[in-house]
């Protein structure tokens, strides 16, 4: 199953290139400069801004309901109003979910649902009081109140001093005007007045004011970060949930690679070798018939069988070599990968450095990996040499292929790469592309060693 390297690495089939033509946007303003103005600084501040009030009504309900809950446990009446509070809080984490992906681009799933066995309201209840993601959205509400109200008094100052400091030449006239006094009062008592009111001291705080104008987006940014570790950590799938759901995945992939290994072999036996076959025995049986008529005749279409026969037995080794080379299982990696270097149209360099051989499944993936990206060196790659080179670093199995031709890989295509990635992904494996246009490309695969 051979990638095909025009859609795996995303060239166009004509001269062309995917990437051709496509120019960064580059500004001409660093970022430091620019970040006051941006407007991720100001979505970032304003989900800041938001988080207090939002925060004040998630605070309050929780505390709320889950005193009375735990005051009225002592009845019956507990339990509902506490698996109440859980809900809500539930409630509430999908509306901060919404918000961080809004305003920061933080894409949070939601949490495990509720695992019930039966139905009715004892079971919801009993579902929410166990589930772990319904007391991680509590403890949420309860430790974001403090924190939002810390960040919305840190960004609202700095944000407020800093463009009120900046924009003072604009306005520090309004002082000797409105208010008696020279300008901004630095300090004072009942001897000395300072008032900032001199075209040195007014270009001074300026100066200040823009210091603090370009620090604010970063002193937001890093607030932030908190708010994005504190939505991730309680209000997301917890890592068992999260490991499962790729677990599942995973198995859905090796299901439908399965089959499609299971329809690929189907069809070359069909279209190939059992063709042949037919072919070889109707000859035979005509050979026969012709035996005893015309001997001549006969011993022609045994040689025409014969040839059938060696035929049909190369295409059963190629097929066999496709399911699982002998190669690889009586000398491993190195003997197995050094021959399907030698059938690329352009030589490849083989580097094995392995002090023992990883597991069977993990040598068969490795050794498939290697030999479809040779398959794309072959075809479409255009390259005059290539090299593959086999690593362990702890417990991963590390490979990589290089080769000088065109260059343009995509790995996000949909295409033939991305099925690789699939397919290394299902047994926690990962393909990094490195393709510029014009090359050159270097395909970098890490497996578990799982010896």
């Amino acid at each position: 199953m051979a990638t095909e390297y025009g859609q795996g690495y995303g060239w166009d089939s004509e001269p062309g290139f995917r990437g051709e033509g496509v120019r960064e946007r580059r500004h001409r303003l660093p970022a430091g400069l620019r970040a006051p103005v941006e407007a991720r600084s100001w979505r970032e501040f304003g989900y800041l801004m938001l988080s207090l009030p939002v925060s004040i009504i998630m605070f309050t309900f929780t505390v709320t309901m889950v005193s009375l809950g735990a005051g009225l446990l002592i009845t019956f009446l507990g339990i509902p109003v506490l698996a109440a509070a859980l809900a809500g809080c539930r409630g509430l984490g999908a509306l901060e979910r919404a918000r961080a992906r809004g305003l920061l681009g933080l894409d949070v799933a939601a949490p495990e649902p509720l695992r019930m066995k039966k139905q009715g309201a004892m079971a919801w209840m009993g579902a929410m009081l166990k589930s772990g993601a319904s007391w991680r959205h509590l403890l949420y509400a309860m430790l974001h109140f403090p924190w939002a109200v810390f960040a919305f008094s840190v960004a609202i100052s700095f944000w407020a001093y800093g463009w009120a400091l900046l924009t003072y030449p604009l306005w520090f006239w309004l002082f000797p005007m409105y208010g008696g006094q020279g300008g901004l009062q630095l300090y004072g008592d009942q001897a000395h007045n300072i008032y900032l009111d001199n075209p040195f001291e007014i270009t001074v705080t300026a100066g200040v004011g823009l210091l603090l104008t370009l620090a604010t987006p970063w002193v937001v940014r890093a607030l932030t970060m908190v708010d994005r570790l504190m939505v991730h950590g309680l209000l997301g799938p917890s890592r068992l949930a999260t490991r499962v759901v790729e677990l599942e995945s995973d198995r859905g992939v090796v299901i439908d690679t399965a089959a499609a290994d299971l329809r690929r072999i189907e069809r070359d036996l069909h279209d190939g070798a059992q063709a042949r076959l037919v072919n070889l025995a109707m000859g035979l049986g005509l050979a026969k018939e012709k035996l005893t008529e015309d001997p001549a005749a006969a011993a022609r279409m045994v040689d025409e069988a014969h040839g059938e026969v060696k035929t049909a037995l190369q295409e059963l080794r190629d097929l066999a070599r496709g399911i699982h080379p002998a190669v690889l299982t009586d000398r491993g990696l190195d003997a197995a990968l050094s021959a399907v270097a030698s059938r690329c149209t352009v030589p490849v360099q083989v580097e094995v450095d392995l002090s023992a051989r990883p597991a069977p499944a993990i040598e068969g993936i490795a050794y498939f990996t290697v030999s479809e990206l040779l398959q794309n060196v072959s075809k479409h790659s255009r390259a005059t040499r290539a090299t593959v080179d086999v690593w362990r670093v702890d417990n991963r199995l590390m490979l990589q292929v290089v080769d000088n031709g065109l260059g343009g890989a995509d790995a996000t295509s949909g295409s033939g790469l991305a099925g690789l990635a699939e397919r290394l992904d299902a047994v926690d494996g990962i393909l990094v592309v490195d393709s510029p246009v014009a090359g050159p490309t270097r395909v970098t695969a890490e497996l578990p060693w799982r010896s």
